[in-house]
């Protein structure tokens, strides 16, 4: 073949793509995983035991965009309405749990006789778009039958690794130990627990149990960490034992970022994050603050 002849026929297959190679696909970006509870996040202004303004949740949405996740569980979220206004709807989908509403009408202080009243507190996911996601049913065993417990909001991250997720806000009141007055609800808690962790270890899913789980995991021989270990899966938290600095009297996390062995496989060494507000602890945004971490991506 002429050199005339061979740049022709280069030229030809360069204009119908004819002479493209397939060359493997690069590595996926990991991925920003995140818990926050938003404390009571209301969905009108001055409204609920966090009364906040609009300055209020433009500060919550500029540490959205300096915490960059991709998913964030969040729990205390009256609807979605109020996450839309922290998660802007042009960069994030927005999955609420569906408990439906519970007849509690209670003053935020405790016996209160006026003032604000609490509103309703629940569990979601904001989701960045361009990140697949499959919605599964709620876990509304994790209710109890009571109707002022919340129940777990599961999805599954899709691509070929695909990652299961279950957000959760576990009752409150019994952080350590077993003799607090909380303590029995959150401990029938742990079984649905340990049938989800079971169902998706059976089924060989990477997975993650993420959000408030009201419980100092890390403090040694915990009996709610104990137990969910107790049938040959090892869990992982995230926080690899970092001491928790959001507020400075409570050291330990109740915030936790939960993997399965498949799923700390794949988490990026290092990449565990206490969010910091950047201001006083009395000026907080929430509370809480986010924790996050990354992981290998989806493909």
């Amino acid at each position: 073949m002429t050199r005339m002849r061979l740049l022709a026929c280069l030229a030809a297959c360069a204009l119908l793509g004819a002479c493209a190679t397939t060359s493997p696909p690069g590595p996926a970006r990991p991925l920003k995983i995140a818990a926050w509870n938003l404390e009571h996040l209301a969905e009108h202004d001055g409204s609920g035991c966090r009364a906040r303004s609009e300055a209020d949740y433009a500060a919550m949405r500029a540490a959205v965009a300096r915490l960059d996740a991709d998913v964030v569980a969040f729990a205390e979220v009256e609807s979605a309405r109020a996450a839309e206004r922290v998660f802007p709807p042009s960069e994030y989908a927005i999955v609420m749990s569906t408990r439906p509403p519970s007849a509690r009408d209670s003053f935020c202080r405790r016996d209160a006789t006026s003032g604000p009243k609490i509103n309703r507190q629940d569990v979601g996911f904001a989701i960045r778009h361009g990140v697949k996601f499959t919605r599964h049913a709620d876990v509304d065993a994790l209710g109890l039958g009571d109707p002022d417990l919340r129940w777990g909001v599961d999805i599954s991250l899709d691509g070929a690794r695909p990652l299961r997720l279950l957000a959760v806000h576990l009752k409150s009141g019994c952080s350590s130990g077993d003799d607090r007055e909380a303590c029995p609800i959150l401990f029938q808690q742990v079984p649905v627990l340990e049938r989800w962790v079971a169902a998706r270890h059976a089924e060989g899913v990477d997975f993650a149990v993420l959000g408030d789980w009201n419980r100092r995991l890390a403090v040694a021989g915990d009996p709610v960490w104990r137990q969910l270990n107790d049938d040959g899966i090892t869990l992982v938290d995230a926080a690899g034992g970092e001491r928790s600095r959001c507020v400075e009297r409570y050291p330990d996390f109740i915030d936790h970022i939960v993997f399965d062995p498949g799923a700390a496989a794949r988490m990026i060494a290092g990449s565990f994050e206490q969010f910091d507000y950047g201001v006083p602890e009395a000026e907080h945004l929430s509370d809480h603050c986010p924790i996050a971490v990354r992981v290998q991506g989806l493909r």
